[in-house]
C-alpha cells in the first residue's frame, strides 16, 4: 500500500512543520 505510506508521510510532515512553526512563532 504505497498510497497509505505516502499519506502517512505527508501527514507526519504537516505535523512536524506545524510544531516547528508553533515553536518559532
Amino acid at each position: 500500500p504505497f498510497k497509505i505510506l505516502l499519506f502517512v508521510l505527508v501527514d507526519g510532515w504537516q505535523l512536524l512543520v506545524g510544531s516547528l512553526a508553533r515553536s518559532f512563532a
